[in-house]
């Protein structure tokens, strides 16, 4: 029984573990991909461009050794095709000797002479044996040098293609890190026009004490042109008699009329 509890304890901590385990792998996984992701955010742009530069700079040893290839193809390619072109002549060249042979032996004659020489039909007839066996050869030689020339021919045409599509592609790179060159300036330009704060405390003190001098002066104008109007000027006009008649009959009735209604108010209250 006790057996039993041990393989049991043993197993739920092997399952504990196994879980424990698995858990922090996660948790390992997704630290390190957040501090990649959070140390590749921290790097300049600036310091992105310069590489992307650099990374576009280092194709340019790439594609002089793949230009080098092409070259050393080309050549081999048009040894190539001289050596098919000899052997084609070749094969021409003994296809005619073999027919005027061949003829010949069709003639039924016993002898025959060439170049000044005289050969029996045997040896004319061992001689045209050897010469097709060679021919058959050159002919199978010929076809693989055809075949071999229109594949090279096929991968070096490949190969331009590549080349050029490379060539392409980095002038398509150099145009969009300038772009983005561009972009980034007119943004660090931007950045910097919002982050930039002026001390105008001195001008807006400068100002204030301006509109403080403005309102003095202004003060001091109102007050002297008081002065003018009510002190410094001689009244042009003539006192009028009928003016002064009716001030007097105008202060005498509001007297007469005060008594009166303090009597009728009197009388209200009584």
């Amino acid at each position: 029984m006790l057996k039993k509890i041990v393989l049991a304890g043993s197993g739920v901590v092997l399952m504990t573990g196994l879980a424990l385990g698995t858990g922090l792998l996660s948790y390992t996984r997704c630290a390190t991909d957040w501090a990649r992701q959070t140390a590749k955010d921290s790097v300049p742009l600036e310091w992105e461009i310069k590489r992307a530069r650099q990374m576009i700079g280092d194709l340019t040893p790439e594609i002089s050794e793949n230009a080098r290839r092409i070259a050393r193809e080309k050549i081999a390619v048009a040894r190539l095709e001289q050596e098919a072109e000899r052997t084609t002549a070749r094969l021409g060249g003994s296809q005619q000797e073999i027919e005027r042979l061949s003829a010949d032996l069709r003639s039924g004659d016993q002898a025959y002479t060439y170049a000044g020489k005289t050969y029996t039909s045997a040896q004319v007839r061992e001689d045209l044996q050897a010469r097709f066996k060679r021919f058959k050869t050159r002919q199978q030689t010929a076809e693989k040098l055809t075949q071999q020339l229109t594949a090279r021919e096929a991968t070096l045409r490949a190969a331009n293609e590549r080349m050029d599509a490379m060539l392409s592609a980095k002038r398509q790179l150099e145009v969009e890190v300038e772009n983005l060159q561009a972009r980034l300036a007119g943004l660090r330009v931007a950045q910097t026009s919002s982050e930039l704060s002026l001390d105008d405390s001195q001008l807006s003190q400068t100002r204030t004490l301006l509109d403080d001098i403005e309102a003095r002066i202004d003060v001091e104008e109102e007050v002297m042109q008081v002065d003018a109007e009510y002190f410094g000027e001689i009244d042009l006009e003539e006192p009028s008699e009928g003016d002064l008649l009716e001030e007097i009959s105008s202060y005498f009735d509001q007297s007469e009329a005060a008594p009166a209604e303090r009597l009728v108010q009197i009388e209200l209250n009584d």
